[in-house]
This record gives structure tokens, sequence and C-alpha cells, in this order.
């Protein structure tokens, strides 16, 4: 088996706003394994530039093309990569899509047997812009739709929560927020207060990561479960894990394999919030089809047969030169196209 890596710059459509700032374009290194029959396996390394823990230790293709021999020579190249997970998501990627390895391929997603819900994102913009967005998504066919919030003023989010509750009741729609860690310790008890009245789901990092104590008390203490996202970055020892969840005790946790550990790291979160009660689902994280392909065959192993609880897998629209792989939108679901026998 050869790997053979190389760059690519893909465009956004629109700049894809939150509280920390915008996206105009995503570099990822695209990796290749293959055997010269013409079977080739693909894997996409796309750290995000101002957040993942490993966002500088790719300067060069041939740093990357370093560390990928070394992992590969280690007796567990899975285990050598924990501090890069952006890479090891990409290596796993491309030598499981190269293999066929049933751990990806033995689901009913993969054999285009069924498909997997996902939640309607909607990006910060002005208030009239969203409300926009999410009367598209509904049209659309979405029920479960994800507002990313905490750049406007707080006011302004909340008519439009309000807006968007008195003309569908959380019977009909799931709304879910994403704060980013936008807001203060102090501020946050109140809002969470207002979100929970207005009928939300839940709300992914309200406060910035690294307040361990801060969040437990949110967690403990909030009508509205939280969800902990950026929290999870860079805690790469089971036992790390094993403190963060023991600490903060979450409602849930959102694992994109790019920044949480590949997909070996994103599997041990799940078991380790499983045995604690502690609900979770999986996201991209600006990917292109690559890894959005990859992140849904991994939710489809997970969470399957019959995924019902909408995972975050609507970001395959985002760029003007997405790559094209095996996946088609049916409404409010993804699906892998038909594959031939």
């Amino acid at each position: 088996m050869n790997i053979n890596l190389s760059l690519r710059t893909l465009h956004f459509k629109r700049p894809a706003r939150t509280s920390r700032g915008a996206y105009s374009e995503r570099r990822i290194i695209l990796i290749t394994a293959s055997d010269g029959s013409g079977r080739i396996g693909l894997g996409e390394c796309a750290p995000l530039p101002d957040l993942s823990a490993d966002r500088d230790a790719y300067p060069t293709l041939s740093a990357v093309a370093r560390l990928i021999r070394e992992a590969l020579a280690a007796d567990d190249y899975t285990e050598y990569l924990r501090p890069y997970p952006a890479l090891l998501f990409a290596l796993e990627s491309a030598i499981h899509d190269y293999r066929q390895s049933p751990l990806l391929y033995d689901t009913p997603f993969a054999r285009s047997c069924e498909g997997i819900p996902f939640n309607g994102l909607v990006w910060i913009s002005s208030p009239e812009e969203m409300l926009a967005q999410v009367k598209q998504k509904l049209m659309q066919g979405f029920r479960c739709i994800k507002l990313k919030i905490g750049a406007n003023r707080w006011e302004d989010e909340v008519a439009l929560i309000e807006k968007l509750r008195s003309r569908y009741p959380k019977e009909r729609l799931e709304l879910r927020v994403d704060a980013n860690g936008a807001f203060t310790p102090e501020e946050a008890p109140a809002r969470l207060e207002t979100l929970a009245a207005l009928g939300v789901h839940s709300i992914e990092q309200p406060i910035r990561q690294y307040q361990w104590r801060e969040m437990a008390a949110l967690c403990r203490e909030s009508p509205l479960p939280v969800a902990l996202d950026e929290e999870l970055i860079g805690v790469t020892g089971r036992l790390e894990k094993e403190t963060l969840l023991d600490t903060v005790r979450p409602q849930y946790i959102v694992l994109k394999p790019t920044l949480h550990g590949g997909m070996t790291g994103t599997m041990e979160w799940v078991s380790l919030a499983q045995k604690r009660g502690i609900g979770s689902w999986l996201t991209s994280a600006l990917e292109s089809n690559v890894g959005l392909r990859n992140v849904a065959l991994l939710a489809a192993r997970i969470y399957g047969p019959g995924i019902r609880f909408p995972q975050g897998l609507g970001t395959g629209q985002l760029f003007t030169d997405n790559i094209e792989m095996d996946l088609e939108l049916r409404g409010p679901q993804l699906w892998r196209s038909e594959v031939a026998d």
C-alpha cells in the first residue's frame, strides 16, 4: 500500500461565521492509499487554523509524510498519532477506505440502504438573513435546526428564536444552538434560562473551554442541556477524558473526528460517555466531502442502524469547489449513493 499526499484549497460560497470569526477558504491535505491496481482509499487532514490542537503540526507535505512513516512503523499507528487528531482521522479514513473495512462498510448506510438524519445548519448573519436560512431549511424538510449564536446582539438572537417558536412549537421543530464559547460565566446562567424557556433542545459550548469549575456548575444547574465541543479539544489520553467527563458531567458531547481524536479517539469518547449516561452525536468540522463522507460512515457504525437522532452532517454544500464523492442529500437525510455490486 502506497500513501500519496496533495494540497487543496476550498472556497466557501459565503463566509462561514461563528462567534470566533469567519472562514472564507479552507486548506486541506488529501491522503490517498493505493496499490497501483486502481483500488484507492481517501482521507482528509483538515485542522482548523484557530481551533485544532494540532493546527501547526503540518507545515509542509514532507512533514506530514514523515509523521505518517513514523506512525506506520510504530506498533500502533493510532496510538502514535494521538497528539495529531486531524492526521489520525485522515490516515484511518484512507486505510479503512482502501481495505473496505467492515468497521465502516458493514452498515445499512454504507450499503445505501438507509440515510442519516442531520440538522439544518444556520450560520451567523443578520437576524433577517438567519430567519431566511431557517425558512429555506424548513422548506427542505428539516425538523431539527442548529443556530450559530454569540456574534449578534443577545436581544436580537432571542427575538429571532421567539419568532421561530411563535410559528413552530418544539413538537414540530427542534432547535439547537451553538455559542462557540461566546458567553461569560457570569452572564451564561440567565441566558440559558431564557433559552430553556423558549424550548431550545441544547446549547453547545456556552462558555470558553478550560473553565471546568464554571462549566460544571452550568451543567449541574442549568435547565437547558449543555453539550461540550471545544472543551474536548486537546484532551487525548483516556484518563484525561475520564477526568473531564467526571468533573464537568455534561448532558451531551459533540464529536468531530478531525478535532477529537480521529475515529479511534471519537469511539473512545462515545464509549466513556455512554458508561456515564452522557449523550453524544457526531458532526463534521468544515471538511470537504471526503471528510464528511468518513464522518458519516463512522456515525453509521456508532449509532446505527436506524439512526434517529440528527447528526451534524450539513456541511457538504458549503464550498464552490467541493470534491465529488458518493454522497447525496435527500431532504434532511444524507445518503450514500447507490453502490454497484
